[in-house]
């Protein structure tokens, strides 16, 4: 028989809230995390608003700033959730040999050391044409090591594996917006195939930097409705202009079922099945008839051993682009056929923005808690009927549901897809 695998810890930061309580309540209540951005001067980009995380460092989970400051925000924000997730658990304290205990992250880059870049670029450039030697030799000036050490994707998953003395394997993965989704069904079929007994999994990331906000910009993904910026995440209504940037950190306590039983850990619930797939097609565009998504979909309820009448919810991928909303509707009638009218879809992006790496997590988290408490959390802003888009999709309102089973959606640039099965522990 495959090993089971539960999970008795979550954690989280991000724009809604510094825990899963606080988060949870928000999204009930159908709040929004978005507004102006903070972290750096955005005048003369198309869109300045993002959602932040605020008024949070690791002094509230134990840790010395400074310590950790010249670390990526991201690893702050995955050290707090961990903590979190860690001491809920109780895994530490169960005796579990910690070379059965593994790290598996979807981590995104560090801190982008924009000022000494810019520093450097300038320096090339003010003689004439670009002088390499000239862009080399300032950044050995002003270039700092550690800082450089920090931006590198697996930092997080290595400073949680020294933490917490992880000794078991340890990866990340960058599927863009599946990566976090991604690491949690890895490391599920790590736990089933006996290679570890417990993971930390989840994932990390802040893009709501100069970067971060060039890039998107350029490839016109981002809602610039900066006059109302609560308004201007709305998956799947007929007025939606791109997705909003947020940032954040989830983590899950992963454990092999009999493991946490004899335990008597607490079970949040059980990772029932995992699809993970390819578009195959365009870096920056999603296949027309969702045939990536169709397949991770079919992936994950043939994994669970499920019929598609079990499934009681999903949580979209959802981002308010034009395309991916469309596409996403239309892959689930794929899937769904006539009983897609009856499931409710909704996308919690409408009120913390897109955590890119660590959305899929995220989301994974509120599955549980809407399995847990009998609760849908709403997609908010749906004002505008769109005909492409006519699924039930929970409008702006949390609803009662006594759901056993959820899908959570992720789907990345670059045409990676991955969706998790999650349901409440089977007998």
């Amino acid at each position: 028989m495959r090993r089971r695998v539960v999970v008795t810890g979550i954690g989280m930061i991000n724009p809604l809230g510094h825990d899963v309580t606080t988060v949870w309540s928000a999204l009930k209540e159908s709040q929004s995390g978005v507004g102006k951005i903070s972290l750096f001067d955005p005048t003369g980009y198309p869109t300045t608003i993002a959602a932040e995380v605020k008024a949070w460092d690791v002094s509230r989970c134990g840790e010395d700033p400074q310590v950790w400051s010249h670390r990526g925000r991201h690893t702050r924000f995955a050290i707090g959730a961990a903590h979190q997730a860690i001491r809920q658990s109780g895994i530490l304290d169960s005796g579990l040999d910690p070379t059965r205990l593994g790290v598996y992250m979807g981590a995104g880059e560090g801190n982008q050391d924009f000022h000494n870049f810019t520093t450097m670029m300038a320096a090339a450039v003010q003689n004439g044409p670009f002088d390499l030697a000239a862009f080399l030799r300032k950044g050995r000036e002003v270039l700092d090591t550690k800082a450089e050490l920090e931006q590198e994707p697996n930092m997080p998953a290595a400073h949680l594996a020294a933490l917490f003395n992880a000794q078991g394997p340890n990866s990340n993965c960058l599927t863009a917006c599946a990566a976090s989704s991604q690491a949690v069904g890895e490391a599920t079929e790590l736990i089933r195939s006996g290679d570890a007994d417990a993971m930390i999994a989840g994932g990390a990331h802040s893009m709501i930097h100069p970067f971060g906000l060039t890039g998107f910009s350029l490839l016109t993904t981002l809602s610039q409705r900066n006059d109302a910026p609560e308004k201007a995440s709305r998956p799947f209504d007929k007025e939606r202009d791109g997705f909003v940037l947020g940032e954040g950190a989830a983590i899950v306590i992963l454990e092999e079922y009999e493991h946490a039983r004899k335990r008597g850990a607490e079970i949040f619930g059980e990772i029932l099945g995992y699809g993970s797939t390819a578009d195959a097609y365009r870096i920056t565009d999603i296949h027309p008839e969702g045939r990536g998504a169709i397949g991770c979909m079919r992936q994950a309820i043939a994994d669970a051993k499920l019929n598609i009448e079990e499934i009681g919810y999903v949580n979209a991928h959802g981002t308010s682009t034009s395309v991916n909303d469309r596409t996403e509707t239309l892959a689930c009638k794929g899937v769904f056929g006539d009983y897609a009218k009856k499931i409710p879809v909704s996308s919690t992006k409408s009120m913390m923005g897109h955590l890119i790496a660590a959305a899929g997590v995220t989301e994974m988290i509120v599955c549980l808690m809407a399995i847990r408490d009998g609760i849908l959390p709403p997609t908010i802003n749906q004002e505008t009927p769109d005909p492409d888009c006519d699924l039930d999709y929970v409008p702006n309102v949390a609803r009662p549901a006594k759901i056993q089973v959820a899908l959570n959606n992720s789907f990345g640039f670059g045409g990676q897809n991955v969706t998790l099965a999650v349901g409440k522990l089977r007998s």
